[in-house]
């Protein structure tokens, strides 16, 4: 689920995967508050989670019918809002992340395959 964006993915393991991955993110920063290592060592750990974090959320918007690179969009909208929206642009990204919880977290993916493969709940057969 985190490490590749295609495909597609379900509203249930969708939430779980950004439950966890917003949860490494504040223990992440949370542990490394004041700390020496916080600045080299997030030069790691934030690209590997940002790419997590495009492939969780391109997945479900396959399962959308939307494009993967909608993705770059909300996470560029959860990094102006994370811990807090503090300007007129977090606004704006705070709009964003509404419509992606609306969107990925809410809404039910296409039914039947789509240009990005089956669906994971349907089981598919083997041609005869």
């Amino acid at each position: 689920m985190f490490l590749a964006p295609k495909g597609r993915i379900d509203r249930r393991p969708f939430i779980v995967g950004v439950i966890m991955l917003i949860a490494l993110l504040a223990l992440f920063q949370l542990m490394a508050v004041g700390q020496w290592w916080h600045v080299p060592l997030g030069w790691v750990v934030y690209p590997v989670w940002v790419y997590a974090a495009v492939c969780v959320l391109a997945k479900r918007l396959h399962d959308r019918g939307r494009s993967g690179w909608w993705a770059g969009g909300v996470v560029i909208g959860f990094n102006f809002i994370w811990p807090y929206p503090d300007s007129l642009i977090g606004v704006a990204g705070l709009a964003v992340v509404l419509w992606a919880t609306v969107e990925l977290g809410w809404m039910q993916g296409e039914e039947g395959a789509n240009r990005h493969g089956p669906p994971l709940n349907v089981p598919t057969t083997p041609a005869s």
